[in-house]
């Protein structure tokens, strides 16, 4: 097989000159033959693992076990600082407990429907937020011991399910506290 080339009419002296291309040499500058490394080989000790399921070092990555840390612990947060949810669904009980108030009620039946429901509902739904942060907080630390020996979480996906553990037993706490009236008592009219 012949590899020379013809001409162009337009070409000059150098680009006239036949090639041949098993002979030809890239030279490359003193310092970036050390540096390089050729594409086409690749080290022996890589492997390619499927990315959702293994890390770089062949562990798997614990990927759902840090996001459902992370989701126990905002809900402990939110449990704890209030929601929209539970604004709503508070404001929902007060409107509703006014509806069946009469006009003949009296103030203790009127502190009842306007301030001891929507807390009631309040503390519920908070409760349930918290609740929550504590069952999957909980899962995510047993998860390991249900699966194979050497899967241990990373200390920071604990760490996390830590903390979503105690905010959500601290929310569960005052849910308590909160619910059954413990935490402040009601307002009683006089007389």
């Amino acid at each position: 097989m012949d590899t020379t080339k013809t001409p162009a009419a337009n070409a000059t002296e150098a680009d006239a000159a036949p090639v041949d291309l098993a002979k030809t040499e890239v030279t490359q500058p003193a310092g970036a033959e050390a540096d390089s490394v050729p594409t086409d080989a690749a080290p022996e000790d890589e492997t390619f693992a499927d990315e959702g399921d293994e890390d770089e070092a062949g562990q798997p990555s614990h990927v759902g076990s840090a996001a459902f840390a992370i989701v126990a612990a905002g809900l402990g947060v939110v449990a704890l600082s209030g929601s929209w949810v539970a604004g709503i669904v508070s404001e929902r009980a007060s409107i509703a407990a006014r509806l069946e108030l009469s006009q003949a009620a009296d103030a203790n039946a009127q502190i009842a429907a306007q301030f001891v429901d929507p807390w009631h509902t309040t503390a519920m739904v908070n409760g349930v937020f918290s609740a929550l942060a504590l069952i999957i907080a909980t899962f995510v630390l047993a998860l390991p011991a249900f699966s194979t020996p050497e899967r241990i979480l990373p200390a920071w996906v604990r760490s996390v399910s830590w903390a979503g553990i105690g905010l959500g037993a601290l929310g569960v706490l005052l849910f308590v506290l909160m619910y059954f009236d413990l935490l402040l008592a009601i307002p009683k009219a006089a007389g």
